[in-house]
């Protein structure tokens, strides 16, 4: 008898067939008579969900339930905590818990870190900076100062590469590429998920697809994945896929590309043999998945509107070269006429009206945040080019207006397309936001292509941001409303869940999201972001303790 009573204990819930359950201890947390949307892809059904130590302990009818705190959850949706697939970095969060704002507010939990570039490893210069050189040193250090969070992290590619060449436009030698391979083989036994590139941007680009391969195959012998911002997103998107998929082929590992476009007007057919070209490789047996943000305009340095053959010297270099009225005449030349490379210019129509500029900080421009190139010209009564080069010299962050919005609605119906802010935590420090995309992606898919378009359905959409989205990343302990799984979980309003950020108030923070818990715990509730601190580094296959 005394056993049997510690089994029951054991197990904490005695359930019975009516579908009730007697707690034997009292949960944390009970959400009650909420619309739970599990994150399968199931239909939506009415539930009471008990949270204890860190976990979700039963899901039913828990109204007479032993709780040390209840939530209403009555005319909310209860869904699995969202996953932000390309989050960029978890390093804000050492400094300010607050800069999470941005993603709580959103109903983001997890963020998938590391774009080509990532926090770790570091030379000897940078860590003395910071203060941490391995991976293994950064997840130490997240895990003592706290997250507010979960974070998982890619080692890049960029990286690896920058420690070693530089800005060189070379291939390694093999003793380099040997000690490029050492650093992505420490980053994976620390926890890392796997390669990371961004190969439109020096020093990636660069690159050739051989050794790429040959570090994604490190990544792949711990069980790792190659995540890619690919070599080009507009006039050779379909050689760029090809490209990736011969990368996972060769390395032996599964392929996630990043935010997956067909930039400017005359690719946009292209969206439609692209969804095919990776709908053929998953027939065919290979591992291939992608996500989205939902906005046809993009982000990026204003510096990648020119060709990547001006920084073999590095930018600081072009930029004490770009009072050169030859230099500035060549680098237009090459931007009013040249394609097949990832061409911004040429991708926003060759017009700069359609370019919309963010974080100008140096004077004259930086009162002018949140308007077009061609605004801002004609404003300080200046040449567009003229504008054009004075603002590379100092340094924005633009937004091209380049995909369309067909295709987004084509893209997020595809079953292996999950989502992403491309920002991360943006509120204080040095990552402010200037793209609505950081404050409004999440809310924007529920409420204008889910609720409004009815492009696909709230389970479909909620599948996406949870479940299929941990499974890219291989953390198979969360994702989904279902006993024993950890409580990562988000409750909103699907009435009047909206994004409120624009392109002239990229800051402006959506609406809906009620209620955050991150392993069991509340860290967002009715507007404000809580003090606790439950998140985690959720490791990668590769990890040894």
């Amino acid at each position: 008898m005394a056993f049997l009573t510690r089994l029951l204990l054991a197990f904490s819930v005695v359930w019975f067939g009516t579908g009730q359950a007697i707690a034997l201890e009292p949960f944390d947390v009970v959400l009650l008579g909420g619309k739970v949307v599990d994150g399968t892809g199931a239909p939506w059904f009415y539930a009471d969900v008990g949270i204890r130590h860190g976990k979700i302990a039963a899901i039913g009818h828990l109204k007479n339930a032993k709780t040390r705190q209840s939530l209403n959850a009555s005319g909310l949706i209860v869904a699995p905590g969202f996953v932000d697939m390309m989050g960029q970095t978890a390093t804000p969060l050492l400094r300010n818990p607050q800069s999470a704002f941005n993603l709580l507010s959103q109903g983001v939990t997890t963020i998938n870190a590391g774009e080509g570039v990532s926090a770790a490893p570091l030379d000897d210069k940078s860590a003395k900076t910071v203060g941490w050189k391995t991976m293994a040193q950064y997840f130490t250090l997240l895990e003592k100062n706290g997250l507010p969070i979960n974070v998982v992290q890619s080692v890049g590619h960029s990286q690896v590469r920058g420690i070693v060449l530089g800005s060189a436009d070379r291939r390694p030698t093999e003793r380099e590429l040997e000690k490029m391979k050492s650093l992505v083989r420490e980053a994976m036994e620390a926890g890392a998920t796997g390669l990371s590139t961004a190969l439109i941007y020096p020093p990636a680009v660069y690159a050739t697809t051989e050794e790429i391969a040959a570090l994604a195959a490190v990544a792949g012998e711990y069980g790792g994945r190659y995540y890619t911002h690919m070599r080009n997103e507009g006039d050779r998107l379909l050689e760029a896929i090809d490209e990736a998929l011969e990368i996972g082929r060769s390395a032996k590992t599964p392929v996630h590309i990043f935010h997956l476009k067909a930039a400017g007007k005359q690719n946009w057919p292209k969206m439609q043999q692209a969804i095919a070209k990776i709908t053929a490789a998953r027939k065919a047996g290979q591992q291939v998945t992608a996500d989205i943000y939902p906005y046809i305009n993009n982000g990026l340095g204003i510096a990648a509107f020119m060709h990547p053959r001006n920084f073999t010297r590095g930018r600081d270099a072009l930029r004490r070269q770009l009072d050169d009225p030859q230099v500035r005449k060549r680098i237009r030349q090459e931007m009013e006429t040249e394609a097949g490379w990832e061409n911004w210019y040429r991708h926003s129509g060759f017009d700069w009206n359609k370019v919309v500029l963010g974080s100008m900080t140096a004077a004259p421009f930086n009162k002018h945040n949140g308007k077009t190139l061609a605004q801002i010209a004609k404003e300080l009564k200046r040449d567009e080019w003229d504008t054009f080069f004075e603002i590379a010299k100092v340094g924005a962050f633009a937004l091209p207006q380049s995909m369309s919005d067909a295709n987004k609605i084509l893209a997020m119906q595809q079953e292996f397309i999950s989502f992403c802010t491309d920002v991360g935590p943006a509120v204080g420090g040095t990552r402010i936001a200037s793209h609505p995309r950081a404050f409004g992606s999440f809310p924007r898919i529920l409420g204008r292509y889910v609720r409004e378009k009815k492009a696909i359905s709230l389970e479909q959409a909620i599948s996406k941001m949870s479940a299929v989205a941990m499974n890219e990343v291989m953390v198979y302990d969360r994702g989904r409303i279902s006993v024993g799984l950890a409580a990562d979980i988000v409750l909103f309003d699907f009435d009047t869940i909206a994004d409120r950020a624009t392109l002239a108030e990229p800051q402006r923070p959506s609406v809906g999201v009620k209620h955050v818990f991150v392993n069991g715990q509340l860290v967002f509730s009715d507007g404000k972001v809580q003090n606790a601190k439950p998140g985690k580094v959720l490791r990668g296959p590769g990890f040894l303790k």
